[in-house]
């Protein structure tokens, strides 16, 4: 790949799967616009888009034809680092919001994100173990089952939801680094987490609304 001619940074901006991934950096940098403004329930409805469009991500790519390997490593790499943000500073910062930005949160946070650039290198370098296997709890997981864990809040004190919270987003970020095997979903899954996430938006729009 050294050996091919340089081309400009905006003519991998033009490539679809790029802008999709882009729609999923601008749901992440919206969640954590909410989450620093304490609204969560806006907060976890971007993040799940967030997830949404990494999905299709992959998927526009690999339907496309006449994709350079350029374009593909470009791409995967652009995939990479906004997963960071979505799965790394965007929970960190619930988490810090959510503990009113006690330093005692802070570690928490940290560990959020040191967990998800770990994770993210390892896999960019090893890959899956076969085609439908992880090694480790995915990072859009966390989301998924984050956003399960606030249909609960309401049902505790902000001082012992936080509590919950800390606890279970350390257990997903260990789960993260672990060895487990887990299985990647794909094909008609992808019909799954649309409903998901159109039913989970509903639910915490409406709260929002009736707020």
């Amino acid at each position: 790949m050294n050996d091919h001619k340089q081309v400009s940074v905006f003519h991998f901006i033009n490539d679809l799967p790029n802008i999709c991934s882009l729609l999923g950096l601008m749901s992440a940098v919206t969640g954590i616009f909410f989450a620093i403004q304490g609204i969560f329930e806006a907060a976890i409805i971007s993040m799940l888009w967030a997830v949404l469009f990494d999905w299709y991500d992959g998927i526009i790519a690999r339907k496309m034809k006449g994709r350079t390997e350029t374009q593909g490593v470009f791409g995967a790499q652009l995939d990479s680092m906004i997963d960071i943000v979505s799965y790394g500073i965007l929970p960190s910062i619930i988490l810090l919001s959510y503990g009113n930005y006690n330093i005692w949160f802070l570690p928490g946070a940290f560990i959020i994100i040191a967990s998800s650039a770990i994770r993210l290198s390892y896999f960019n370098v090893y890959g899956l173990i076969d085609s439908k296997t992880y090694k480790g709890f995915p990072l859009d997981n966390n989301a998924l089952t984050l956003a399960i864990m606030f249909l609960f809040e309401s049902y505790f004190s902000q001082a012992t939801f936080s509590i919950i919270i800390y606890t279970f987003m350390m257990l997903l970020s260990g789960l993260n680094l672990s060895s487990i095997r887990t299985p990647k979903f794909g094909g008609k899954w992808i019909y799954v987490l649309i409903t998901y996430v159109l039913v989970m938006t509903s639910f915490f729009g409406w709260l929002l609304w009736y707020q």
